[in-house]
C-alpha cells in the first residue's frame, strides 16, 4: 500500500530540541524518526522504525551467512546467574535491579553471556555438538549515569549479541575471524566510514578484543592510529618503555626549598630561575592520589599513580586498567585523614613508608632521575632515581595519549581522532565456561572445557552513527541500504489535481517495479514539502511540478544535490534504473 505523507504518522519540527547536542539527535527528532520518553529512553516512530528494521535485517543476514543461529532471551533475568560470575556486584549501579512480589531479585539484562552459557550447557553435552554460534537481536538496559546524545548513549537500546562456543583455542580464533569478516561486510553494506582498533575487554573479561568505530567528531571514543596500520582505542594503547639505565652514574638526590610551587608549571619556573640547570615538565614526576573500591566492598584503598609531569592522568585509561574496581579522586576529608599526603608536594617515599600502593607510567624505568615532591610543604627533591631511591609496585597505563606520541609498532608517530563504537568483538576464553562448568565429553570420554567468544553490534546506535556521518545543513542524507524509502515523490502544488494524479500514477508504477515510495500529497506549500524532503533524507527525490506540462519531471539526488530532468513517459523505469545504479 502506497505511503502518503497526508496520512503518515509524522510531524516534522523546524527548531532543534533544546536538549540536543549532536547532529544525529537534532535531526532524528526534527525529522520525526524518534521521540524522547525519558532521559535515555526513546520511542521509534514509523520512519525511524523503518530505518532500524533495515539495519537489523542487514545485521541478521550477515550473521546467518556465517552459520550463526538466532534465538531470543528475555530481558527480565534472575539474579543467580549473575551472582555466579560476580557481575551482579561488578556492574555496580550500572544495571537496573528490581524485586518481584515475593522479594526475589531480578535485573533488566545489560548483556547475556551467563544465559547463553547456561543454555548451551543445558542442551549440548558431546564434542560432536560443537562448534556452535548463537545470536540474538534484543533490547538491552543499562542505567547510564548521564545518558546523552539521543540514541547514541541511552538506557534502553537494541543490540545484536552473538556468542561462539568452541572445543579449542584454535576453534575460537576461527569463530573470531568469522565474526570480524561478517562485521566488515555489515558496516560496508551500511555505507559507514569506520576503523578497527585494539580495545580493552572491560567487564566482559577475556583476551583479544577489537572495537569497530564509526569515524565522527562527536564520538565519545578517542582512538589513535599510526602510519604502519596500528590503531587502538586510547584505553588500549601500550606505552613503549625506554630501556633501563644504570643507577651508578646518577647524582645523589637533593632536597630543595621550593616555596609556593604546588603545580608543575610553578615548580619548573622556580627551578629554572634558581638553579644552574634547565628543567621541563617532562623532567618532573607527578603523583596523583586516587582511591579504589572492589565490587561489593565498602572499604576504599589509597592508590598513587606516578606519571611524567608533562602528562595528565586519563581517568578512562585508569578505570580500564583497574576494572572492575571503582575509582575516585581523593576528597579533602581523605587528605585530612592521611596527613602524610602533602598536597602539591607528594613524593614516593611517604607513599611507600605508609603502605600506599604506588604504580607508575611505563616510561618511569630503573635509572631514570626525576624531580618530585619531598613530602613536606614547599620542598621538592631533585634527581630522585627510580630503582635506587624508590621502587614502584608496578606499572599502569594511566597517562594521556597524545597525537605525536611514538606508535607502539615503531612505524612513526600517532595521530588522534574520535569515533562512535558500533561493534566490539572479544575472545572471552573460558571465564564463563569455568563459572558454569560448561564441558563437552570428548572422543576419549574425558571432559573438554568449552572456550567462548562474545560479539556485539549496537543496532539502534547504528541509526545515530549513520546519521552523524550522513547529513548536511538541510537534514538527513540516508545511504540507500537503510533509507526508509527508495524514492520520495513530491507533488509541487497545494491542490492541483493533474499534478496529484501524475504523482500517484508514478508512485504506483515505482512500487510495481519493487521500489518503496513515499508520496507527499499534502495540501501545503511546495516550499514546506521541499524542506521536509531534504530533512527526511530519502536518497532519491522526484518532483512532479510545472515541468509536467512540457512532459518532464525533476529527479534530485539527495546526497550530491544533482538535479536531472527526465521524460514523463517511461519515468518509472528511468527512476528505477537510477535507484538501482
Amino acid at each position: 500500500m502506497l505511503t502518503r505523507m497526508s496520512s503518515l504518522f509524522l510531524r516534522t519540527l523546524r527548531e532543534d530540541p533544546a536538549d540536543a547536542e549532536v547532529p544525529s539527535h537534532k535531526l532524528l527528532v526534527r525529522a520525526g524518526y524518534v521521540r524522547r520518553i525519558a532521559p535515555g529512553v526513546y520511542s521509534w516512530l514509523p520512519l525511524g522504525l523503518k530505518v532500524l528494521r533495515r539495519i537489523e535485517q542487514i545485521v541478521r543476514e550477515e550473521m546467518d551467512a556465517i552459520g550463526a543461529q538466532e534465538i531470543q532471551f528475555p530481558a527480565l533475568l534472575p539474579r543467580e546467574p549473575y551472582e555466579a560470575t560476580n557481575r551482579w556486584t561488578e556492574y555496580g549501579p550500572n544495571i537496573f535491579r528490581l524485586k518481584d512480589r515475593k522479594g526475589a531479585d531480578y535485573l533488566l539484562g545489560p548483556t547475556h553471556e551467563e544465559l547463553f552459557t547456561l543454555t548451551v550447557k543445558g542442551e549440548f553435552s558431546s564434542y560432536k555438538d560443537y562448534p556452535v554460534i548463537l545470536y540474538q537481536i534484543q533490547t538491552k538496559y543499562r542505567d547510564e549515569e548521564r545518558p546523552r546524545a539521543g540514541i547514541l548513549r541511552g538506557r534502553e537500546f537494541l543490540m545484536k549479541d552473538s556468542y561462539s562456543f568452541d572445543l579449542t583455542d584454535e576453534g575460537l580464533s576461527e569463530s573470531y575471524a568469522k565474526h570480524r569478516a561478517a562485521y566488515i561486510k555489515t558496516f560496508d553494506r551500511l555505507g559507514l566510514r569506520y576503523v578497527i582498533v585494539a580495545a580493552t575487554s572491560g567487564a566482559m573479561g577475556g583476551s583479544a578484543s577489537e572495537e569497530f568505530l564509526a569515524e565522527s567528531e562527536t564520538g565519545e571514543d578517542t582512538f589513535v592510529r599510526g602510519p604502519g596500520g596500528y590503531a587502538a582505542n586510547v584505553e588500549a594503547v601500550t606505552t613503549p618503555a625506554p630501556p633501563a639505565q644504570s643507577v651508578e652514574d646518577k647524582p645523589a638526590a637533593v632536597v630543595h626549598h621550593t616555596p609556593d610551587t604546588p603545580t608543575i608549571e610553578s615548580l619548573v619556573d622556580f627551578l629554572n630561575a634558581n638553579t644552574d640547570r634547565k628543567f621541563t615538565a617532562a623532567d618532573t614526576l607527578k603523583n596523583v592520589l586516587l582511591k579504589t573500591r572492589q565490587p561489593g566492598s565498602d572499604e576504599w584503598e589509597l592508590l598513587a599513580i606516578g606519571v611524567p609531569g608533562d602528562r595528565e592522568v586519563d581517568m578512562k585509561r585508569v578505570e580500564a586498567g583497574l576494572e572492575p574496581a571503582e575509582v575516585a579522586l581523593l576528597e579533602e576529608k581523605d587528605f585530612a585523614a592521611n596527613p602524610f599526603l602533602v598536597k602539591g608536594y607528594i613524593g614516593p617515599k611517604a607513599l611507600q613508608d605508609n603502605g600506599v600502593r604506588y604504580v607508575v607510567d611505563p616510561r618511569i624505568v630503573t635509572g631514570t632521575a626525576w624531580v618530585t615532591g619531598a613530602d613536606r610543604a614547599d620542598h621538592h627533591v631533585v634527581d630522585l632515581v627510580c630503582g635506587r631511591d624508590f621502587t614502584p609496585d608496578g606499572t599502569i597505563e594511566a597517562a594521556e595519549v597524545r597525537a605525536g606520541d611514538p606508535s607502539p609498532d615503531g612505524t612513526g608517530v600517532l595521530e588522534a581522532a574520535r569515533g562512535i563504537e558500533i561493534g566490539h568483538i572479544f575472545q572471552l576464553g573460558r571465564k564463563y565456561a569455568d563459572a558454569f562448568k560448561l564441558d563437552a565429553l570428548g572422543p576419549d570420554s574425558k571432559p573438554v572445557r568449552i572456550t567462548m567468544g562474545s560479539y556485539g553490534i549496537g543496532v539502534s546506535r547504528l541509526v545515530a552513527a549513520i546519521a552523524e556521518q550522513s547529513h548536511d545543513d538541510s537534514g538527513l542524507v540516508w545511504p540507500r541500504a537503510v533509507a526508509p524509502f527508495d524514492v520520495h515523490v513530491v507533488v509541487a502544488h497545494k491542490s492541483n489535481p493533474e499534478l496529484l494524479a501524475a504523482g500517484e500514477a508514478l508512485s504506483a508504477e515505482l512500487e510495481a517495479l519493487g521500489l518503496s515510495v513515499v508520496l507527499d500529497d499534502r495540501k501545503t506549500s511546495p516550499g514546506v514539502k521541499f524542506a521536509d524532503a531534504e530533512l527526511i533524507g530519502v536518497p532519491t527525490i522526484v518532483v512532479v511540478g510545472r515541468g509536467l506540462a512540457e512532459g518532464t519531471l525533476e529527479v534530485k539526488d539527495r546526497a550530491t544535490g544533482e538535479r536531472t530532468e527526465i521524460a514523463v513517459e517511461g519515468a518509472a523505469e528511468t527512476v528505477a534504473a537510477l535507484v538501482r545504479g
